[in-house]
């Protein structure tokens, strides 16, 4: 028996390859699938079953690629209806790879189809549940994504309960489980950054399985400080739901390079969007007018998905020497299938063709301290909303104004006004700030170092309190 974990740590999301006697089962793959198949070739064995936990609401899955390259069963859980074929299973119903049985255990809650799959080993011993959305280590998946007009959060929170107490608590404590999540998240609030537990320490630490626990107070503590999901969140899970196009196909369109006359050319006559890669300090420095700063070292992925709205978008890209097919490969993951290419050369060649570069105008805490003390300026805090409850900056003329809404609260501020914008480090800053301008508010200054520089100053913050949101 082989189990291995594939974790990818920027969508915080573990991938499962599990085989034995040359028969393999894949569990909610990434996008990106030819790993899998690599993987199973070289130990000479055969990809039979794909299972998808979920129909995911923060990734795009390859089970559809998957599936078409090897030839495997896609299985979903009791109530899934997909566009493509796939295999609808039973509560309880058993699947066999070599010496091993994966039994089906529904589990809705975090959705109507969310299943739970159980590994018996080949001596008929249960050794481990691949948990999906159902239970994190440290938390539970958030039971308000597959709200309807019949069905509410709280519908489905007491439905979570009801599995989590029938279906996983009743399991031996030896019980390994390998969650779909850890730290990072926008499925659950508190996730461990751990990735593989035992059943029996979750059942002593994880909030949502104390065993004196009601019905009525897990419900209650389950939707406590849960932030609106992500917009891209339902719009991946109908991608999941119906299909998509080839992952191979939109690879090899996105990591074309453009020369700059091209570049500009198709940023224009494609209506696209310009978003820039690169490190927040190489883009205060100097970017191509109107681009979009979302940086590949940060959360990249989950906040390309918060901040682009629309999934067709075609998008073109400045990357960093080397970076365009990850690139492209990070974007495809959550749904962002139209890229049309990339900046041949970088900025430099940019330059070297004459074309027009901007900069952000960007202070030290020292020097945003004086002007504080001394000006009445306006200050937009970008961080999340916990982290704004949890401590900020004093004054009435500083403004939570949270990156994640900056779409729908941008007529709150004024165009004519100057702002100071500061997140907890400066990669959020930087991208609040690159929107601000592309949509033409173009009396922004940047704070570097950002709030973990302010509280390091003598600007007056507030008392730090636990924060009561994501």
């Amino acid at each position: 028996m082989k189990i291995e974990q594939i974790y990818t740590g920027c969508l915080a999301q573990g991938a499962y390859y599990i085989e034995s006697k040359g028969e393999v089962a894949i569990i909610d793959p990434l996008r990106e699938t030819q790993q899998y198949v690599d993987k199973a070739n070289k130990e000479n064995a055969k990809i039979k079953y794909i299972f998808e936990t979920h129909f995911h609401a923060d990734f795009v899955s390859g089970h559809v690629d998957l599936a078409k390259k090897t030839g495997a069963t896609i299985v979903f859980g009791p109530n899934a209806e997909t566009d493509y074929k796939a295999y609808i299973a039973k509560d309880n119903e058993t699947f066999k790879i070599g010496d091993l049985t994966i039994k089906v255990l529904h589990t809705p809650g975090h959705t109507l189809e969310s299943s739970t799959y159980l590994l018996i080993d080949e001596n008929g011993k249960n050794h481990a549940i691949f948990s999906g959305d159902t239970l994190f280590l440290g938390d539970v998946g958030r039971p308000d994504l597959a709200i309807k007009s019949d069905l509410t959060k709280e519908d489905l929170a007491g439905m979570l309960f009801d599995s989590l107490r029938n279906k996983i608590m009743s399991l031996a404590d030896d019980v390994i489980v390998y969650p779909a999540h850890g730290a990072g998240s926008a499925c659950g609030k508190n996730l461990s950054k751990e990735t593989v537990g035992i059943l029996g320490d979750q059942k002593k630490t994880n909030y949502a399985l104390r065993a004196d626990m009601t019905r009525d107070e897990f419900i209650k503590e389950v939707l406590d400080g849960i932030a609106p999901p992500p917009q891209y969140f339902a719009k991946n899970a109908m991608m999941n739901k119906s299909g998509y196009d080839n992952f191979e196909t939109i690879l090899k369109k996105g990591d074309t390079p453009l020369s700059p006359k091209v570049f500009e050319a198709m940023a224009n006559n494609e209506d696209a969007l310009v978003l820039d890669v690169r490190n927040e300090q190489d883009f205060i420095n100097g970017h191509i007018p109107n681009s979009i700063s979302i940086g590949i070292q940060g959360g990249f992925a989950p906040w390309v998905g918060a901040l682009i709205t629309d999934l067709k978008q075609p998008i073109l890209l400045v990357v960093p020497e080397g970076k365009a097919q990850e690139t492209v490969t990070r974007l495809s993951r959550v749904g962002y299938d139209n890229t049309l290419g990339y900046l041949e050369g970088g900025i430099e060649s940019w330059k070297a063709a004459g074309k027009d570069i901007e900069t952000i105008d960007s202070i030290s805490v020292d020097e945003f301290s004086k002007r504080f003390n001394t000006q009445n300026i306006q200050v937009l805090d970008v961080r999340k909303d916990g982290e704004y409850q949890s401590e900020h900056l004093k004054g009435d003329n500083v403004k939570h104004f949270a990156l994640d809404f900056i779409n729908d609260n941008m007529n709150i501020i004024d165009k004519n006004q100057t702002y100071y914008i500061h997140c907890a480090g400066g990669y959020r800053s930087v991208i609040a700030t690159s929107i601000l301008k592309a949509r033409g508010f173009n009396n922004l200054i940047d704070i570097a170092g950002g709030f973990g520089a302010i509280k390091n100053s003598n600007l007056p913050t507030t008392d730090f309190v636990c924060p009561t949101t994501l």
